[in-house]
């Protein structure tokens, strides 16, 4: 590998006069002609910032991306491509934005060889406070002096796991023998490499490679080689991994499962079911079962489901779109059938029953029924209105009493064969196939006890 010098249009390094970045990537520059490694084999990963600017000058592939997600890109070229020697450029302001990234990548001991371009401060954007400022430190943004402590990165990624680590100062004379000790362990390197900022830090603060030295003994960082790899170290993250995955090669992996036509539907239009119910009662498994049943019978087939945070709480709604024709959208505005299974989810769909019309249905739980009823009353053309009697779910387990319900209601409007949905209930998992077609082969020999009229 030739020596870096200029940039490939002969545009010198681009970093301010004085610049301790320049001598870092010099050092790195030795090192990698010392290891001779095929460039093609190689990887600079760089940061967003001054850092930034370093992987276009050396003659190996690069990748330039977002600020503090160096680590997260390096550890995927690495996964994927074990055999490449990933370095990864990052400076103290990508490590205090990344780091949990950062911390990640100790954790899984990676193996990238992570330099830290720590000039104390964010230099390419103004001189503004970092993570590893020292507290008293004087920035754009601290001008008064800094009040925060100094992230210890290296003692972080140390505490977290990584395997060899180092700091000391871009001044260090045996700075090339670091790097090329870095780059050849197997596993994640990192190097905190402090160097000076001559447009902001050095010169607002008065800083000297001395005024390092003495910065790491003031605040307790330690300073030399923290942790060096032993005969019992942890094997490299992207072996680890490959060795749980070894018994897995070979193996074919299992297709999805297609859902071949069965069935037939006299359906000629696009046909909208909303479920609304309450979370944890199994909503989304019912409008699962409708859109198996409809793709057993040949119908095209959208489903979309809304829940809160808490998953296990408040509200549940499901919205299933079934036609003859290809479906381009996700939703519904307007349902042709909705189910009112729960107050909390009669709160989401109330909106929609004013959008109905004299051809739409609307199946309600009999405790939600006089609401909806006051709701249908001044409706210029309400819909049809159904009570669900739950209390007709004999013998039905509480799990299946949802996907019982919508069962009987979609199977009383004809749209969808009664076999279709018994086949469809066992299409919800291996597990409660034979529970699910049960509940609805007992709901459907019951539906007229539980699909009632209002004044039954």
């Amino acid at each position: 590998m030739p020596a870096l010098t200029t940039y490939r249009n002969a545009i010198p390094l681009g970093f301010c006069p004085g610049c301790g970045h320049r001598l870092i990537l010099e050092s790195l520059d030795r090192a990698l002609v010392r290891l001779q490694w095929d460039p093609a084999k190689v990887v600079i990963v760089s940061d967003i910032g001054c850092v930034g600017l370093s992987d276009q000058y050396l003659i190996t592939s690069g990748f330039h991306g977002l600020h503090g997600r160096s680590l997260t890109y390096a550890t995927g070229i690495k996964l994927a491509r074990p055999d490449l020697h990933v370095i990864t450029l990052i400076g103290d302001g990508g490590c205090g934005i990344g780091a949990a990234h950062l911390v990640s990548a100790a954790r899984r001991n990676i193996g990238v060889t992570t330099l830290v371009f720590n000039n104390l401060n964010f230099g390419m954007t103004g001189g503004e406070h970092s993570v590893t400022t020292p507290t008293d430190g004087r920035t754009t943004t601290t001008p008064w002096g800094n009040t925060e402590v100094p992230l210890d990165i290296a003692q972080t990624v140390a505490a977290n796991g990584a395997m060899h680590v180092w700091r000391g100062t871009v001044f260090e004379p045996d700075l090339d023998d670091r790097i090329e000790a870095a780059l050849r362990h197997n596993g994640f390197a990192l190097l905190d490499i402090w160097d000076l900022c001559v447009a902001y830090y050095a010169a607002t603060n008065k800083a000297t490679p001395q005024a390092l030295l003495a910065t790491m003994e003031q605040f307790g960082l330690a300073r030399g080689t923290l942790r060096y790899p032993s005969a019992d170290s942890r094997p490299e993250g992207s072996a680890a991994l490959a060795a749980v995955w070894a018994p897995l090669r070979g193996k074919p992996a299992s297709p999805p499962k297609p859902l071949d036509m069965r069935f037939s539907s006299a359906l000629t239009r696009p046909f909208g079911v909303t479920l609304a119910g309450a979370a944890g009662t199994h909503v989304r498994a019912a409008g699962h079962l409708v859109g198996a049943a409809a793709t057993l019978s040949g119908l095209w087939t959208a489903q979309r489901d809304d829940y809160p945070t808490t998953v296990r709480a408040g509200h549940s709604t499901s919205e299933v779109l079934i036609s003859p024709d290809p479906i381009h959208h996700m939703g519904i505005t307007r349902p042709d059938v909705l189910f009112v299974l729960a107050p909390e989810g009669y709160k989401k769909a109330a909106a929609s029953i004013g959008r109905m019309t004299p051809e739409s249905w609307i199946f309600v739980v009999p405790e939600l029924a006089d609401q909806v009823t006051a709701q249908l009353a001044n409706h210029p053309s309400p819909p049809h209105i159904r009570i669900l009697a739950l209390d007709a779910l004999k013998g039905i387990a509480r799990s299946s009493r949802m996907l019982a319900a919508v069962a009987a209601g979609v199977a009383s409007l004809g749209i969808l064969d009664p076999e279709a949905l018994i086949a469809g209930a066992g299409e919800l998992g291996a597990a409660y196939a034979q529970v699910n077609q049960d509940a609805v082969r007992t709901a459907l020999s019951a539906a007229d006890d539980i699909v009632r009229l209002p004044d039954a």
